[in-house]
């Protein structure tokens, strides 16, 4: 396999990480993103305008901290890539962006969103890792996602 797809993969693989169901154990960053972040890195830059201080992390346990108390009060998040994987790799970096759709449920609301991520991977000793991420998420009108999740 060509190192595009290995880098599309482990963006849609990424992607699915995020999904909660009611009962699944208490989300762990580090336990469930631990194979495609650098954790060891000191020259990460992590972002998502979801995070309503827009922080920019810049370790991965900096960027799991801003999303383990979120995820621990989920019901549920639902995902559904919407366009890509498109990868792009060369040498020891590499590009990937996709966009999906999500439904996340808390006890107070279901929110639906569209998000945009862009992703840049640095081949390292244990394999490919997040070093950059941006992603850009649109809160979409109160039902548009309706009958798009089977399970919800």
């Amino acid at each position: 396999m060509d190192n595009d797809q290995v880098i599309a993969d482990l963006h849609e693989r990424w992607v699915f990480g995020w999904d909660r169901r009611e009962g699944d154990e208490p989300f762990g960053f580090r336990r469930v993103f631990g194979e495609f972040y650098d954790f060891g890195s000191a020259d990460l830059r992590l972002y998502d305008d979801f995070d309503p201080e827009h922080r920019v992390a810049t370790t991965a346990a900096g960027y799991g901290s801003i999303w383990e108390p979120a995820f621990r009060g989920m019901l549920s998040a639902h995902h559904a890539v919407d366009d890509g994987p498109h990868a792009l790799a060369d040498g020891d970096l590499a590009a990937s962006t996709l966009r999906f759709v999500a439904r996340i449920v808390t006890p107070e609301a279901v929110t639906d969103i569209r998000t945009t991520t862009s992703l840049v991977w640095r081949r390292t000793a244990d394999g490919w890792r997040i070093v950059r991420e941006h992603n850009s998420t649109e809160v979409l009108p109160k039902g548009e996602l309706d009958g798009r999740f089977d399970d919800v």
